[in-house]
């Protein structure tokens, strides 16, 4: 659900008798979709095996990922733009162009005719233990993820809430607090979907505890 700023708390939360006098302002939003109808199972397939051959091929992106993302296999620091390099990831990259276009709908982005374009797209290749540390992706507009291999409990995608550095003397929430309240939120890592979200907005993945490798396509967008 897209929530518009200033909305009365009741159309946010219908179960309220009366309008409150507290209204949401200023929303952080989180898109998530399949990346499809359907031919998934084919699609992720073919990049799995992709990503495998990458991880064999780019020597220079194993030697950083060993000091860099220790455990795992990561093409960001060698071969980041894989939309032009794969005809594989070129198609995925026009799958992805679609939500990222409705995506900027959603936020409001006047893009005064020019559009969206993929600056960037790497693979991640997560085995046990291995774990990205809270970043964000600089200089983009929309970055995200798209999940190809997520076996059965391997962790999701957690975001930060952006204001957490301003709270100063605020007091915790409530372990009950809403949704809309909460200072983190986890997405959980499905195969086929498609997680977007503004460049700024920090995250991070917890460790791998799953015996068996999670397989993943970052990528940012930039307002061409």
């Amino acid at each position: 659900m897209v929530m518009k700023s200033g909305l009365p708390l009741t159309h946010i939360w219908p179960h309220s008798a009366t309008i409150m006098p507290a209204r949401a302002w200023f929303p952080t939003l989180i898109y998530c979709e399949s990346l499809q109808p359907s031919g998934l199972a084919r699609l992720n397939a073919s990049l799995a095996t992709e990503c495998a051959q990458l991880r064999d091929f780019d020597a220079a992106g194993r030697r950083w990922s060993a000091k860099n993302y220790p455990g795992g296999y990561t093409s960001y620091a060698s071969l980041n733009q894989l939309h032009q390099f794969s005809s594989t990831f070129a198609a995925l990259e026009k799958k992805l162009t679609r939500h990222a276009r409705a995506f900027a709908h959603a936020l409001d982005f006047d893009l005064r005719g020019s559009a969206l374009r993929m600056t960037d797209c790497w693979a991640n290749i997560m085995p046990p233990t291995a774990a990205h540390s809270l970043h964000l992706h600089p200089l983009s507009v929309i970055s995200g993820t798209y999940y190809v291999v997520t076996p059965r409990g391997c962790p999701g995608l957690k975001f930060e809430d952006p204001r957490l550095s301003k709270f100063m003397a605020a007091p915790p929430r409530r372990a009950d607090a809403r949704r809309e309240n909460k200072i983190h939120v986890t997405y959980p890592a499905e195969a086929g979907n498609v997680i977007l979200f503004e460049s700024w907005l920090r995250h991070e993945v917890a460790p791998n505890r799953v015996d068996a490798e999670r397989i993943s396509i970052s990528f940012n967008y930039a307002w061409a």
